[in-house]
């Protein structure tokens, strides 16, 4: 989004009390914070696998267990941003009315 545009939003948002974020890419993070934990599952059930079919899959299973770190930290950075930006969002609209 051009910083233009993305100033424009910001501005409208707040004249007319909506969340700071355009409704749009609020849902796309959602759903990346929903296909994160998917992933995250599904590389939990592959780990486990990998572990009771044979113990020589060390690095492989080593290899998952470091994907599904990462795909959790993803998620957990994306949920604290949305977090953040709404608590953001509410407590710039309580200084403002104070």
């Amino acid at each position: 989004m051009p910083a233009a545009t993305y100033v424009s939003v910001l501005v409208r948002a707040h004249l007319r009390d909506l969340a700071p974020l355009p409704k749009a890419e609020l849902m796309a993070l959602k759903r990346s914070v929903a296909e994160l934990g998917a992933i995250g599952r599904n590389l939990n059930q592959l780990t486990r696998l990998a572990h009771h079919l044979t113990s020589s899959a060390g690095s492989s299973r080593e290899d998952l267990r470091m994907i599904l770190k990462v795909c959790e930290a993803m998620r957990d950075h994306t949920k604290d941003l949305i977090r953040v930006n709404a608590h953001a969002w509410r407590v710039g609209h309580e200084t403002a009315s104070s």
